[in-house]
């Protein structure tokens, strides 16, 4: 599904999750709170829009490698929900984009060209520095990690040479810089709602240069933490040296926006599953139908022209939800048939209704 020609022919569909979401965890599982960007604030829905707009247009462009610059992630805008981390030792505290949507974990490093200085999400922006850092270490080009991130052993590389990432995108933004490795504290779950501090050694992204909107303060973090598929991201990494299960969960909350992110094995008491469309780049499940009350509104394969492409992206760095023109006029249909509802235009291209629960 071409998601650029989706995203200018669909409609926003605003949903209002009623209803109280809690889970469980057990085993080697670690959470951290997560906040939300627009958590409180009446945000304008263009605003909304352009962020996922931009979104958009960054997971179909072409990442441009070139030897030895390179990397696996599709870092974006900092956007919607974000955490604390703390790295190195002794530990330094850095607020994280949480992201799906791509898979390498960086933070903006001492040095950084054009790195933001402020952000207006109300958090103090700090910059990485390896060298203070006593557990850290540079990755090297003949490093197994840089293979694994560049698909394949770098040619022309020296034992000396840095491990380095440039990732260029459709929208004109862009992040670069080099690799290191170094030790990361997390909570993990010892008992009903008690955690303790637990560390690991990861890989991550030090970025040393960024360009386009991300630069700007009004949507400034230190870093992304990805949780893409690849061996690359935090959560891979962490799986194959025994501290976590390959798996996470995002609890969120429906009062203050955020909610916990963990990772391992994570239980409900009224958890419904559903596959996610193998040989992604991206988490992908399958759309087939639309629930409006007791109305089904079935969503035809004919019309996506493949099964593989009648498709929905999770991401969490996306602020809205998006239908296909045709779909959504079936939706809104269905929702307003027997109802005297007033529609009103807001911001000149939304189409609302007051919805009173009587």
């Amino acid at each position: 599904m071409d998601l650029r020609r989706l995203a200018l022919a669909a409609v926003t569909l605003v949903a209002a999750l009623v209803g109280e979401f809690g889970c469980s965890a057990y085993g080697n599982v670690v959470t951290f709170d997560v906040k939300h960007k627009f958590a409180g604030k009446r945000n304008h829905l263009r605003a909304m829009k352009a962020h996922d707009m931009r979104r958009h247009g960054r997971f179909l462009s072409t990442v441009d490698v070139d030897v030895p610059l390179g990397g696996d992630g599709h870092p974006s805008g900092a956007g919607l929900y974000f955490a604390k981390l703390k790295i190195g030792n002794p530990l330094e505290e850095y607020h994280v984009q949480v992201d799906t949507g791509s898979d390498i974990l960086w933070v903006n490093c001492v040095g950084c060209d054009k790195c933001p200085e402020k952000s207006d999400l109300g958090i103090s922006l700090k910059q990485y520095d390896h060298k203070k850092s006593s557990t850290s270490s540079l990755v090297y080009c003949n490093n197994e990690f840089c293979a694994a991130a560049h698909d394949g052993k770098l040619k022309d590389c020296k034992p000396d040479l840095q491990c380095e990432y440039y990732v260029t995108y459709g929208d004109g933004t862009s992040n670069g810089g080099y690799f290191v490795k170094d030790t990361i504290e997390l909570q993990q779950v010892t008992g009903n709602l008690q955690t303790s501090p637990t560390n690991g050694s990861i890989v991550f992204g030090c970025g040393s240069k960024r360009a386009g909107h991300t630069t700007t303060s009004s949507e400034s973090v230190d870093g992304i933490i990805g949780f893409g598929q690849a061996n690359s991201s935090m959560i891979s990494q962490l799986a194959q040296n025994g501290v976590v299960k390959n798996k996470f969960a995002h609890c969120l909350d429906n009062v203050d926006g955020g909610g916990i992110f963990a990772i391992g094995e994570v239980v409900g008491p009224q958890m419904n599953k559903t596959k996610m469309i193998a040989g992604q780049s991206h988490y992908k499940i399958t759309l087939k139908e639309v629930h409006i009350g007791d109305t089904i509104v079935k969503l035809e394969t004919s019309f996506f022209g493949s099964i593989d492409e009648n498709a929905a992206i999770i991401d969490s760095g996306t602020t809205l939800a998006y239908l296909p023109t045709t779909i959504h006029e079936q939706v809104i249909q269905k929702i307003t048939s027997g109802k005297s509802l007033e529609m009103e235009k807001i911001e000149g291209q939304f189409s609302c209704f007051k919805y009173d629960k009587k």
